[in-house]
């Protein structure tokens, strides 16, 4: 009840990530939005993907929170073109050419599932201050994932403990275990991934023949970029 959502991101990573069996940002990002024509909320924001290397988590929510303030601000300026009886003990400004305006900017939180919290204990895979700005300046909403215990994640670490009153954690109620590196596995056999992703998704990626024994031995043996960045 603290917030009201006005709309979900999702937000394809770079190419130059370096996980295993990454497929181009090209089609995951068209994929992505094939999956999303049948939401009124959530859209794809292909500007990560489309820089000339990986972007840090926290420069991608900043980025997103400079868009979404700018976005407010002209909403703003088109929405309250209008005059404004001013209240008494205002009248003396009346002359401005402005009205009163209360605004609460958007705010930009990183939606994940519990078990994302580990990730934060991977030595170098996350810079410790921006571990701090995301959950100090951003946020987290954590949706709870079966095996895994958010909460017991917190307490195990000062940081997170810390900034505790900022992430919020979700219980699934009806769970969905459906795991990406599963259906990946499943098209490489041949198997039939029906209602575990959309019919258009399925038809693209039969189109493109991506998701092949070839594409999940992409990047094997590679660093992350995170890893070979940090841990220099």
């Amino acid at each position: 009840g603290r917030y009201q959502v006005i709309e979900g991101i999702m937000s394809p990573v770079n190419d130059n990530y370096g996980k295993k069996g990454l497929v181009s940002a090209r089609h995951r990002v068209a994929m992505a939005k094939l999956a999303l024509k049948t939401s009124d909320w959530i859209r794809v924001d292909p500007w990560e993907s489309e820089q000339e290397t990986w972007t840090e988590t926290v420069k991608v929510l900043s980025f997103g929170k400079q868009h979404s303030s700018r976005e407010a601000a002209t909403n703003l300026i088109v929405k309250t073109n209008f005059k404004y009886k001013l209240p008494r003990k205002l009248r003396k400004y009346q002359n401005l050419s402005f009205p009163f305006i209360f605004l609460a900017l958007p705010e930009i939180k990183l939606l994940c599932g519990a078990d994302f919290l580990q990730t934060f204990k991977i030595p170098n895979l996350w810079k410790e201050e921006h571990i701090k700005e995301i959950v100090e300046k951003f946020g987290l909403v954590c949706i709870s994932r079966a095996g895994s215990d958010p909460a017991q994640y917190i307490s195990e670490s000062d940081l997170l403990t810390k900034f505790q009153h900022n992430i919020f954690l979700v219980k699934e109620w009806i769970q969905n275990e459906i795991s990406a590196t599963q259906i990946r596995y499943a098209l490489c056999r041949g198997l039939s991934v029906k209602y575990l992703v959309p019919d258009s998704v399925i038809s693209y990626i039969a189109h493109h023949n991506i998701y092949t024994e070839e594409s999940e031995q992409k990047n094997k043996g590679d660093l992350l970029q995170p890893l070979k960045l940090h841990g220099t």
